[in-house]
């Protein structure tokens, strides 16, 4: 783990970006800009929004600067389009329509700025029967059948916290809708709203499994196929300190190294032979919990029999490899995972630490060159 004490930017210095202040995939995707060194200025709201936490501990908003601006007030709506001329980017999270509502929506800012970029982070979309209503990560990949291919047959479907949903359905595929559209407007002069929905991005992760289905390789139900826990040889399992080790030996090379590191010669020809399986699931699984989680990781250590240790979040900075990498990084504090990816001419860093509510007003003003922003805050 390293401390982050390096001025790079990233391949994104110069771009300006208006993150309209919300939780969950928005902040998110904000945060990879700023992190990829674009200049994002958060508009918080008086007195919120937040998860809860001490600001100063919202890795989210790090790298960015925060101004603090009541769109219900008079002149409001104002400040924020003051900040649109000047932006690339804007970024919000709202429910369809309360942009609109606000006085900041895609029709105010490209009337200002016909060049910006207008980024909508919402869970259904901005049109269809549900576009209106409230939701959350869990309910987003539930209609889009990624949360039915989770978890052990005959059981509920546990929750993956909000990564899927949020953040790999939603988020990154914000951040590639704007950057793409930034390239458009920056070739033709012309901005473009981009509607970002979690239901979407969530749908399109599942191409490939998709295209199984259809290909009748794999079956529509849990449990039953190559990656969703079916295959005795790609899943996890407990050891006797009750930790777990992950296993996913699936090619032929892999798999017999494996039995052969796991003590089981016997079971190197259960491979493609599935009326074998569940005697060597239960073998494997007698076998890890015969040693504790650190001694199995000893055994497979260095090899290529593709087995890890699950970690928790508190241990996985001090994993060897993600330590030599530089996976996680230290700043101000908090330890948190470093930038990704990486870039060789234009490296990435944590340059500051959460924004706070309202404590960049003054600089955002004078840099942006939008004098409004302090307005009644002498």
């Amino acid at each position: 783990m390293t401390t982050a004490t390096t001025p790079e930017r990233g391949p994104l210095t110069g771009v300006r970006v208006i993150e309209l202040a919300g939780i969950g995939p928005g902040p998110f995707a904000a945060m990879l800009l700023a992190d990829l060194g674009a200049d994002v200025v958060r508009v918080d709201r008086p007195g919120g929004p937040g998860l809860g936490i001490d600001p100063a501990h919202d890795v989210t908003n790090r790298n960015k600067r925060s101004v603090v601006v009541d769109l219900k007030a008079p002149g409001g709506a104002a400040r924020v389009l003051g900040l649109a001329v000047r932006a690339d980017i804007l970024v919000e999270g709202y429910r369809p329509g309360v942009a609109e509502r606000l006085g900041v929506g895609p029709g105010a800012c490209h009337a200002r700025n016909p060049r910006l970029v207008y980024g909508r982070m919402t869970g259904w979309g901005q049109d269809g029967p549900l576009a209106p209503r409230a939701g959350h990560d869990i309910a987003y990949i539930a209609v889009t059948g990624a949360l039915g291919l989770i978890g052990r047959p005959g059981e509920p479907p546990p929750a993956p916290a909000n990564l899927l949903g949020d953040y790999a359905g939603g988020s990154l595929y914000l951040v590639v809708g704007v950057l793409a559209a930034l390239h458009h407007a920056r070739v033709s002069g012309a901005g473009q709203v981009v509607d970002a929905a979690v239901v979407d991005g969530t749908a399109h992760l599942a191409s490939m499994i998709h295209g199984m289905v259809a290909a009748g390789a794999w079956q529509d139900r849990r449990g039953a196929n190559l990656l969703d826990g079916g295959c005795p040889y790609y899943g996890t399992y407990e050891t006797a300190d009750g930790g777990h080790m992950a296993v996913g030996a699936l090619e032929p090379r892999f798999y017999d190294l494996f039995v052969t590191l796991l003590g089981l010669p016997e079971h190197a020809g259960a491979r493609t032979d599935v009326t074998r399986w569940p005697a060597l699931r239960e073998a494997v699984a007698a076998r890890f919990r015969t040693r504790t989680r650190d001694a199995w990781t000893a055994v497979f250590e260095g090899t290529d029999a593709c087995v890890a240790p699950v970690l928790s979040l508190r241990e996985a900075p001090d994993h060897p490899h993600l330590a030599a990498r530089a996976t996680f990084t230290h700043h101000g504090g908090l330890t948190q995972p470093a930038p990704a990816p990486r870039f060789s001419a234009t490296p990435t860093a944590v340059r500051t630490g959460p924004a706070l509510p309202g404590a960049d007003t003054a600089a955002v003003a004078r840099d942006w060159d939008v004098p409004e922003l302090t307005e009644g805050q002498e």
